[in-house]
């Protein structure tokens, strides 16, 4: 099931890449950055294996009810760190839109900002979806109690 990212393909691929800024740069100097890299990669790759992504930015919440390394109660790299993530039909249309020449100054240009170089991780889907609608769940609770017995 796909819901998450409309026409990501079953076996399609996810890439993150970890962005901790350094001192001397802002989240606005990151925003501004990622969006000229992000309009690159849509302009460029929407027909070559680009399906969609995200950027978001560590908002310093930690929860304790999904955390099993301790009980922090905010995150040290709040407002310091994102992740920026895409989703591709293959990784060989991910590599092919990394070797244009229109994406690797405005990469080089994000990566000034990172204290902790890069390293993009591929991870191939296994799940994703939507949640349910009111009513879906209704059924799906109703559904669960009255097979789960069985």
């Amino acid at each position: 099931m796909s819901g998450f990212i409309p026409n990501f393909p079953h076996d399609g691929v996810i890439t993150v890449n970890r962005v901790i800024l350094k001192p001397e740069y802002s989240l606005d100097d990151l925003q501004e950055r990622v969006a000229m890299l992000c309009e690159n990669v849509k302009t460029y790759h929407s027909d070559t294996g680009f399906v969609g992504g995200f950027v978001c930015v560590n908002s310093g919440q930690v929860s304790n009810e999904g955390s099993s390394i301790g009980q922090a109660v905010e995150s040290p790299l709040a407002g310091k760190e994102a992740l920026i993530v895409t989703f591709w039909n293959s990784f060989e249309e991910h590599e092919a839109s990394h070797r244009s020449d229109s994406f690797q100054p405005l990469f080089q240009e994000v990566l000034e900002l990172c204290e902790n170089g890069n390293e993009e991780i591929a991870y191939e889907m296994m799940w994703s979806g939507k949640a349910y609608s009111e009513e879906e769940a209704r059924a799906a609770r109703e559904a669960k109690e009255k097979y789960q017995a069985a």
